[in-house]
């Protein structure tokens, strides 16, 4: 049995990229290559994980975002996967601030196996005080998703919110429109089917997007519950919220103006960059006085 590949893109990613790395041996009985693919870290915490067996250090030149550093690692393994080196059915996506719970990434091979057309399995994700994040979704229409970008904040049991977050399964194994992409198996078929994640995302609704687009390629987006990891969701994500936050929104604008691309569809295509353009200021300015 060949080890599976784990690709993780990295960004200062601290203490928590020890506790992922820690948890990757006891998630597969088949082994595993890391690979970490690095976005430009300053606090040396990728330089000192590469002492560990089987973990690699792919430096990607720069901040050049989630998808398309996640994309680099799948391309550094590609010609290992070709020679047999490494597992060539399946790969695992991650954020270095997941820890797996035992078995887990052999769960999700299970649940991959159970479903054949399955591009891209998720498991359960649990917050650090154990609550259940709701992993595995419906792609968001424009409404939904609208209503819960702009209320959410200020109205977190909004309509548009309830409607978004709609998909709240997590007991059973099943289909989703698309699932986190904090942590994933992908088929290496489906995965390549699609060109892999759109890069003109530099951070968030890649996976939104990766998901819609397995599915539009005929592929499934399966939920397991079975499987289970850890996300110390959006840790890093609070502490540069000049960057983050303006790529939330332009990232939502693409989603749907990649999906509302007719000719007479551009008056709508001109509202909605306007008012997610208004928003992100709003949201940049707020959280600069909290964190003051």
């Amino acid at each position: 049995m060949k080890p599976i590949a784990v690709i993780t893109v990295t960004y200062s990613p601290g203490e928590y990229l020890t506790r992922f790395l820690d948890s990757v041996p006891e998630a597969t009985d088949q082994g595993a290559v890391v690979v970490m693919a690095d976005n430009g870290s300053t606090d040396g915490a990728p330089e000192a994980a590469v002492d560990r067996d089987g973990v690699e250090l792919l430096r990607t030149g720069g901040n050049i975002g989630y998808g398309a550093g996640m994309n680099a690692g799948v391309e550094a393994l590609r010609a290992r996967r070709e020679a047999g080196e490494i597992d060539g059915e399946f790969l695992v996506i991650s954020n270095p601030d997941v820890v797996f719970d035992p078995g887990a990434i052999d769960r999700m091979v299970e649940a991959a196996r159970r479903h054949p057309r399955a591009g891209a399995v998720g498991p359960l994700i649990r917050e650090v005080d154990g609550s259940i994040y709701p992993s595995a979704r419906s792609v968001p229409t424009l409404g939904a998703g609208i209503g819960h970008a702009l209320l959410a904040p200020i109205w977190k049991n909004n309509p548009f919110t309830r409607r978004y977050l709609a998909d709240a399964v997590m007991d059973e194994e099943r289909t989703s429109g698309w699932l986190s992409g904090s942590c994933q198996l992908l088929r290496w078929e489906a995965f390549d089917s699609v060109g892999g994640f759109d890069e003109r995302y530099f951070m968030y609704m890649e996976d939104v997007d990766l998901g819609d687009r397995l599915s539009r390629a005929g592929w499934e987006n399966v939920f397991t519950p079975s499987a289970e990891i850890t996300h110390a969701k959006g840790h890093s994500a609070g502490k540069h919220p000049e960057i983050t936050l303006p790529a939330h929104h332009d990232s939502a604008y693409r989603f749907q103006a990649d999906r509302l691309s007719a000719w007479w569809q551009a008056p709508v295509r001109v509202a909605l960059w306007a008012g997610l353009k208004l928003r992100g200021v709003v949201a940049v300015a707020l959280a600069k006085r909290a964190r003051r």
